[in-house]
């Protein structure tokens, strides 16, 4: 028999076609990529599916729970009717006579590694709804249209692609001058002006959305002292859209340096189409091969949000790059370089460091290759993190139970390692934090008895097996049933190079991600339009995901549902009972078996039985039901 394909999922995607809005972004991503300009966006910005979509995205996001200057937070959407989150949606973007008019954004400083703060600002949940709804139409635009050499928040792009690509320039192609950038506060010091022409630039002409976009940027703080500052530069660090708006200022960065080399017309002009395994490639080396007789100066970027590194071939040449960069981020982007923490950096002789690794080349066979490690400060931060909870571990704080500290000290190590397990040198880093940490819990779970640290001594999950099972390292607290991970069991992981073929928004660029929806699309669409009267948005949404969790079928009967009309919605614990409209206490049923869980008479129940065709089998399902909803079973 052929083998099962395995179903890919990527979340974001999966709700764009819960919606129905997945035909409309990849729509939008190909006419900004033929050059078209956009001059209505607010209908589909305050589109009833594009709301509601809005609202699944954010309630994904644990920051959702954390609520703005109004004390609200998701919840609260949540709780009301669909009709009501779309009608409040449209009314504070459009219904007043002033305009759309954000509430005060409270900030809250989030301290760092050395000593300094993070100035967060937290928008109000109902200005964070309309920041998702916002992001989702511009988001295909702008992608269309940003350059490749950037990584940072953006769909199917990771940390693990740029430390490849950073790889790649130093030990493929042998650039082994690093520039390492920084830019004061970037994003305290964003140019509205400036960012409002890049905006219109990348041809988003909608003056209503402009409009609502400058009122984002200009949305009274709120400071930790209860004063309020009007700002007039830089976006805020917190808000939804942010990301989004800091990858378009620098955007002209990117493309600015790959026109001198990547993207010079010389290059393009001499490139010609070649297939590379599957793959169909714009091959430009034999251009680049008659630029390096010339003067130009070759120069690469990878960028990660506000984070940027430029490679060059000789010292020379960064120097020129260095000096040329910086005049032109001050002119054009209106920010400050930083000069004591910008620098040029030979990686044969000292280590480049960017998204807290520290990466340099050394001789090995007459030829340079990559070495990598963590970050000295990042070393220092995890070490203390680590030595601290395995104090935890030994002495549990307040309400806390040595089980709980070990799961906490656990999903600590798990963070560690699958970060930093594209350094090369991951084994020896961790091995120095598996030191420290071993020679707390050891002086510390001693007794006069012996040590409470055991070898052996609990049940191991499937997963733990897989990472950890070879280890000798694992160790367990004398009756405690969960191991302590051993951080020093990571083996190195070599990076992934982004696909080229990717892309959210077109049918072919999904196809190697995400599995698309395999459901009866006439039904799915009548759910999104079936208005719940008296039910909430959670309800809602929560209805459509068990659709297709459910893949379509009733969970008595496993028929497929033909129409809308005949979906169910069977709450297990009923409200009267406490019952909540949360999608785990929730099935959809087909609405003939609805009369099967109500307190009836036996006889009448036995006559429906008959008349439905119920098997044993589904009996088992429907008697299953009725104990949770305190009814009693059927016979």
């Amino acid at each position: 028999m052929p083998k099962k394909s395995k179903t890919l999922c990527v979340d974001d995607l999966r709700h764009a076609e819960y919606y129905g809005m997945q035909g409309t972004f990849d729509e939008l991503y190909q006419k900004s990529q033929n050059g078209e300009v956009f001059e209505n966006l607010m209908d589909l910005i305050l589109s009833r599916d594009n709301i509601l979509l809005a609202y699944r995205n954010i309630k994904a996001n644990k920051g959702s729970y954390t609520a703005g200057t109004d004390k609200k937070n998701i919840t609260d959407i949540g709780s009301q009717t669909p009709d009501d989150v779309v009608k409040r949606v449209r009314f504070i973007v459009t219904g007043s006579e002033h305009g759309y008019r954000p509430k005060p954004v409270r900030r809250k400083d989030i301290p760092k590694p050395n000593g300094k703060t993070r100035p967060l600002g937290i928008p109000c949940i109902w200005d964070r709804l309309i920041q998702q709804c916002i992001k989702q139409i511009m988001e295909p635009i702008c992608e269309a249209k940003f350059c490749n050499n950037s990584y940072g928040f953006r769909p199917n792009r990771s940390v693990e692609h740029a430390i490849n690509r950073t790889y790649t320039m130093l030990q493929m192609m042998n650039l082994h001058y690093v520039i390492e950038f920084d830019i004061k506060g970037f994003f305290d010091n964003v140019n509205h002006s400036k960012l409002i022409r890049q905006i219109w630039s990348l041809g988003i002409h909608d003056k209503t959305l402009i409009f609502i976009i400058k009122r984002i940027l200009t949305a009274p703080i709120k400071m930790p002292d209860n004063t309020t500052v009007l700002p007039n530069k830089g976006t805020p660090q917190g808000g939804i859209i942010s990301p989004l708006l800091a990858n378009i200022v620098l955007n002209e960065l990117d493309w600015w340096i790959a026109s001198q080399w990547e993207e010079n017309p010389i290059a393009i002009s001499r490139g010609r189409e070649r297939i590379i395994g599957k793959t169909k490639v714009f091959d430009k080396s034999h251009g680049y091969r008659i630029m390096k007789n010339t003067e130009m100066k070759e120069m690469h970027i990878i960028r990660y949000a506000d984070d940027f590194r430029i490679f060059c071939r000789t010292k020379e040449d960064a120097v020129r790059t260095k000096e040329a960069v910086t005049a032109w981020i001050e002119e054009r982007l209106k920010l400050e370089v930083s000069p004591e923490k910008t620098r040029i950096v030979n990686t044969r002789k000292r280590w480049s460091e960017f998204l807290g690794f520290k990466i340099r080349v050394r001789l090995k066979h007459h030829k340079y290759v990559v070495q990598s490690a963590i970050c000295d400060k990042k070393v220092e931060i995890e070490r203390a993190k680590l030595v601290e909870q395995a104090k935890n571990i030994a002495k549990p704080r307040e309400k806390k139970s040595c089980l709980s500290e070990i799961q906490l000290y656990n999903s600590m190590v798990l963070g560690i390692q699958n970060y930093y397990q594209l350094a090369t040198c991951i084994s020896i880093d961790c091995r120095e934090l598996h030191r420290r940490v071993m020679t707390v819990l050891t002086n510390r779970l001693n007794t006069e008895t012996g040590s409470m640290l055991k070898h052996e001594g609990g049940t191991i999950t499937q997963a733990e097996k897989e990472r950890f099972g070879q280890s000798k390292m694992i160790r367990y607290v004398s009756g405690i049933d969960q191991m302590i991970y051993p951080i020093a069991f990571i083996k190195n992981k070599i990076p992934m190079a982004k696909r080229s073929i990717v892309c959210s928004y077109t049918k072919e660029g999904r196809a190697p991600i995400h599995t698309e929806l395999n459901l009866n699309q006439y039904v799915l669409k009548g759910l999104r339009e079936k208005i719940s009267v008296g039910h909430s948005t959670e309800y809602h949404d929560s209805k459509i995901s068990l659709f297709s969790a459910q893949k379509g079928k009733c969970a008595i009967s496993g028929e497929e549902f033909a129409d809308a009309e005949h979906v169910a919605v069977w709450l297990k614990v009923p409200r009267a009972l406490g019952g909540f409209e949360r999608y785990k206490n929730m099935v959809l049923i087909h609405k003939k078996y609805l009369i099967l869980l109500q307190e009836l008479p036996q006889a009448v129940i036995k006559d429906l039985i008959k008349t439905l065709n119920i098997t044993k089998k589904m009996l088992v399902k429907i008697n299953s039901l009725r104990e949770q909803a305190n009814l009693s079973a059927i016979i």
